[in-house]
């Protein structure tokens, strides 16, 4: 019985998770409290505003997780929490809380990636076995990644710039949308014309598997100068014509890498492409995605979309898979405001003191 802690960004959130008698994980309970509201004047997540009310937050939403699931403290097995990559302010709550609780318990303590989270929460939903593909699209985040098993991710390709998701939010607050963004962009370019402002598709046909979305961000914002002063219609066709550059540039640089996953396994009875994060909860996306999977001959898995946003859940589960293979940390493990999946693999954007930048 694990209570899973995530605190890396702009929800404080914590949710039990255990497994059944015949070994499937299930969700006991899955409290998410999102500071929406908090960030809403400033068009961003402000990191000092959300560490504090992380603080307010996190005894109440840890309290409503066990009630929603009718256990105690008592019940527990463990506690992870999310340790890094995210805003360190909090990170330090959300590990504290973890600590303290599993301190005064006198249990196991689980350090969890952020990004471990994402990457597993097939196997919680779908019972994926490994190994499988990964893209891992979020605010901070778009990766290709081989998912060989726990702990063993490669780097199949990155943003050389810009994640999807950032792309998302800055697109919105450049035409006056409401936080958060990547909602926002999709509601209105459900009415749009994707046709209509002739957008680039960045990386698309280049080698590899990179993304990039810096550049496509500046076109939308030359396009809404050029047809300035924007009516409703020219943000809808904007929206629109965004989304449809960032799913064909996502589904084209994943198409790549699956042809590459089915030669990598070619016994593999059921390949699969999993995609996780945020940006996953985009259905334009999804629809491009499906379209390249069933092209590759590839089955697409992609979790409930509560569960491609930041979730407790998903920290729990990677907790549950690392206690089960032995995997916990001292209370003394430090969070980290840089941690790349894949550890060896080469910073894509310089290298700081905190680590690979990205």
């Amino acid at each position: 019985m694990i209570l899973g802690i995530e605190t890396s960004c702009d929800e404080t959130a914590a949710s039990l998770v255990s497994r059944d008698g015949a070994g499937r994980p299930v969700i006991l309970s899955n409290v998410v409290l999102s500071q929406v509201e908090e960030h809403a004047a400033f068009g961003g997540v402000v990191p000092e505003i959300a560490a504090r009310a992380h603080v307010e937050a996190i005894d109440g939403v840890v309290k409503a997780a066990l009630a929603d699931a009718g256990l105690g403290f008592g019940d527990l097995s463990a506690v992870a929490a999310t340790i890094g990559p995210g805003l360190v302010g909090g990170l330090i709550v959300g590990a504290m809380t973890g600590k303290a609780i599993a301190a005064a318990r006198g249990l196991p303590f689980v350090g969890v990636n952020h990004l471990e989270g994402h990457a597993l929460t097939p196997r919680l939903t779908d019972g994926l076995a490994y190994p499988y593909l990964l893209l891992l699209v979020s605010g901070g985040h778009s990766q290709i990644v081989l998912v060989r098993g726990l702990g063993r991710y490669e780097r199949w390709g990155t943003t050389i710039d810009d994640a999807a998701g950032e792309a998302f939010d800055k697109t919105a607050k450049l035409l006056g949308l409401p936080v958060p963004g990547g909602p926002a962009v999709e509601r209105r370019a459900r009415g749009g014309d994707a046709r209509r402002f002739p957008l680039p598709r960045p990386m698309r046909g280049e080698p590899g598997f990179d993304v990039s979305f810096s550049g496509l961000k500046t076109a939308v914002r030359q396009a809404a100068e050029r047809a300035a002063p924007l009516g409703e219609r020219d943000v809808d066709d904007l929206c629109a014509g965004f989304q449809a550059a960032v799913a064909q540039s996502l589904a084209e640089r994943a198409g790549r890498a699956m042809r590459r996953f089915r030669e990598t396994f070619p016994d593999l009875a059921a390949p699969v492409i999993a995609v996780a994060g945020g940006v996953a909860a985009n259905a334009a996306i999804r629809a491009a995605l499906e379209d390249e999977a069933a092209k590759a001959g590839l089955a697409l898995v992609a979790p409930p979309l509560k569960l491609c946003t930041d979730n407790g859940a998903m920290i729990a589960y990677a907790g549950l898979e690392r206690l089960e293979a032995g995997l916990v940390d001292g209370l003394d493990a430090p969070v980290r405001s840089r941690w790349p999946l894949d550890e060896a693999a080469a910073p894509k954007i310089g290298f700081g003191r905190r680590g690979a930048k990205a």
